[in-house]
């Protein structure tokens, strides 16, 4: 089976995006400082280098590329429910002229990579006419998703990101619209 033109140029794209990643991700991990984030961005890093060796093997030859990826479980042991909901994330300044990255530049760039990456992965998913590649980007979009809550929760863990939870009274108000169905 070859790939479709729509198929090739989703993969063209991804892969630029992994080359963008793998890169940004290398300038990380030698500026980063929080041991915690240091680790992370270490595991995550071998699983982008294999999600884009698996899709350039997929562009040079789509019937010997097996596209299985391993992909990470969720991690929900750091989940952020114990997270102080009451504080405010500390104020954000653009830095205009940046020498080194801070911590919180480099996970807020990370995530907002991790993202992207992942609508780009779930639409292409949609596209795939080869079952393939299809559940390789599938998995792609699986790894994306339980990297990026990684990296979010350590950003919340460390008052980066704002955790705003919803009242009981915010979450009645849009209960009360809906009703469950019987069949």
């Amino acid at each position: 089976m070859k790939l479709t033109i729509c198929e090739l140029s989703y993969l063209n794209e991804l892969i630029t995006s992994c080359v963008n990643t793998i890169t940004c991700m290398s300038l990380f991990k030698n500026q980063v400082t929080d041991e915690e984030l240091k680790n992370l961005l270490n595991v995550h890093f071998p699983i982008h280098v294999e999600d884009y060796n698996r899709k350039v093997e997929f562009v040079k030859d789509v019937k010997t590329a097996t596209g299985k990826l391993n992909v990470p479980e969720l991690n929900t042991a750091i989940f952020s429910e114990n997270v102080e909901q009451s504080k405010l994330a500390e104020p954000i300044t653009v830095n205009t002229n940046v020498t080194k990255l801070t911590d919180r530049e480099i996970a807020l760039s990370y995530f907002l990579t991790l993202k992207r990456a992942g609508k780009e992965y779930a639409i292409a998913s949609m596209e795939a006419t080869n079952p393939n590649l299809r559940q390789f980007l599938k998995d792609a979009y699986t790894m994306s998703c339980n990297h990026s809550f990684e990296v979010y929760e350590w950003m919340a863990k460390n008052n980066y990101y704002p955790i705003i939870l919803a009242t009981g009274e915010q979450t009645g108000n849009i209960g009360s619209i809906y009703n469950t169905i019987s069949l």
